[in-house]
């Protein structure tokens, strides 16, 4: 089993959430965040004044997968987030040793 992580654009957020569950996803964890990477914030005016964007706003999306769904997972996600343009968002995949469905005390891809 892995998590999969991915940070992408709010707008995106939508689109990303149809795309798995068209693929057969059925839950996942979204929080709204803020970071940065290369692009480094921008410059904004407001009322005549300009400030600095240090953080951007993104969206987290954290979905537990069984390991024969993780590489079409990472695809839909690239597929549905990209945009072409710097800031489009990145993808962690990290190792879950167990889970637990606190309901029914299932274990493992079943309680996923």
């Amino acid at each position: 089993m892995k998590l999969v992580t991915a940070i992408v654009k709010p707008f995106r957020l939508d689109d990303v959430r149809n795309a798995l569950s068209d693929v057969g996803i059925q839950g996942m964890t979204v929080t709204e965040v803020k970071g940065f990477g290369r692009q480094r914030g921008h410059t904004e005016l407001y009322r005549g004044a300009e400030y600095v964007v240090d953080f951007l706003p993104k969206a987290k999306i954290e979905v537990a997968v069984p390991d024969d769904l993780v590489e079409r997972t990472i695809e839909t996600i690239i597929e549905s987030a990209k945009t072409g343009k710097v800031g489009d968002g990145k993808i962690f995949v990290t190792n879950l040793e167990q889970v637990w469905r606190i309901r029914t005390g299932e274990t493992g891809d079943g309680a996923i």
